[in-house]
């Protein structure tokens, strides 16, 4: 999977705790930090990730360590912009030449034994498919829910990934697996429709719907697909869209990541698959002529392009848009009350902890 290089984001505008119709910068959960690809091709990154500056770098072994960018030593940042570096699997920090496993325990200094109590403030990781999140708890707190395991890759194109950045949220962001009526009126697909109920187990939500996209090809004619999706969201950072395209016969993944970086910008990266295409049902631009092993490769990218461009019509909402707390829903909205519902776990730090509370459970999808 590739990845876009980093942009320096701005320190303006925060959203306020204290105004009921601005979310809480930081919804607790999962958030992508980078792919592994990216963090052995640059041996060591930083970035600011949820309001705060992390480094990530991957040991001899294999292990990625996220780390808080800061030295417990005498507080350098340890990221490559002010000299910090990876020797033999560890981190050495470019002020005193401490280093740091990929546990966060300082295991050397250049001239004394390595104090115990030096050790980095290292972040909870998982990884599916080579995407590397990192858990951020409100008030620190530990992971509360799990991601879902890997899904299968056997006749599955690699990953490509395209990066957005914009003023927006998370919970904005993933509104849209349950909003199945802006599908017609902002992009223009036609019948439209709920398949079932939607679906919440703890932090797990599953959406699913049907409908119809017209395209034109060079202009001149018109392509019909019929297709049906099934979104999983895993918290407001990890959602994972499921397309079954019915006359070509095309199945494709879409992973939509949503992290803040410092309370006004997020980045969404948006990642795809395609499966190998056996028997299309029709030929689109000489498909059914291609070898079988090239099918998904080269409808992969072009169903990437697609997903970005509808994405590109919400940014310019998003970026616009106000959240009301308090929405006047009609009808026709659906779930979108019971997604604020569920969206309200992700925010403890507004609720008072209940007595007996356990950890949120989310069946592993």
């Amino acid at each position: 999977m590739t990845e876009l290089p980093d942009i320096k984001a701005s320190n303006s505008r925060r959203l306020a705790l204290n105004n009921t119709d601005e979310l809480p910068a930081f919804p607790e959960g999962w958030f992508l930090v980078a792919s592994r690809e990216t963090i052995l091709r640059e041996t060591l990154i930083e970035k600011t990730w949820m309001g705060r500056e992390i480094i990530a770098w991957s040991d001899g072994n294999g292990h990625i360590c996220v780390a808080d960018a800061f030295c417990p030593h005498l507080g350098s940042h340890l990221g490559p912009t002010v000299g910090g570096k990876v020797r033999d699997g560890c981190l050495v920090c470019p002020f005193h030449g401490f280093e740091f496993d990929a546990t966060g325990q300082c295991v050397a200094t250049p001239n004394a034994p390595a104090p115990r109590a030096a050790r980095l403030g290292v972040l909870e990781t998982r990884e599916i498919l080579g995407m590397v999140f990192a858990w951020w708890g409100a008030k620190g707190r530990p992971p509360q829910w799990d991601l879902p395991d890997e899904p299968p890759t056997a006749e599955w194109s690699r990953l490509r990934s395209t990066r957005l950045r914009f003023r927006g949220h998370p919970q904005e962001t993933t509104e849209n697996s349950v909003d199945v009526e802006h599908l017609g009126y902002t992009h223009g697909y036609h019948d439209v429709e709920p398949t079932g109920s939607l679906s919440i187990d703890g932090a797990y939500l599953k959406s699913c719907f049907d409908f119809t996209n017209v395209q034109k090809i060079a202009g001149l004619f018109k392509v019909v697909s019929e297709i049906s999706a099934v979104a999983h969201v895993h918290g407001l950072g990890y959602s994972f869209v499921e397309f079954h395209e019915k006359k070509i016969g095309l199945d494709a993944r879409l992973w939509v990541l949503s992290t803040p970086i410092d309370g006004t910008f997020i980045d969404v990266v948006l990642v795809s698959q395609v499966r190998e295409i056996h028997n299309p049902g029709r030929f689109i631009v000489g498909l059914g002529f291609l070898p079988m092993r090239l099918r998904h490769r080269l409808m992969n990218p072009f169903f990437l392009r697609q997903e970005k461009r509808y994405v590109l019509q919400d940014v310019v909402i998003w970026e616009r848009k106000r959240f009301r707390s308090h929405p006047r829903l009609c009808r026709a909205d659906g779930p979108l009350g019971k997604y604020r519902r569920y969206c309200r776990q992700f925010y403890p730090e507004l609720e008072p902890e209940k007595p007996g509370a356990g950890k949120v459970k989310s069946n592993r999808k």
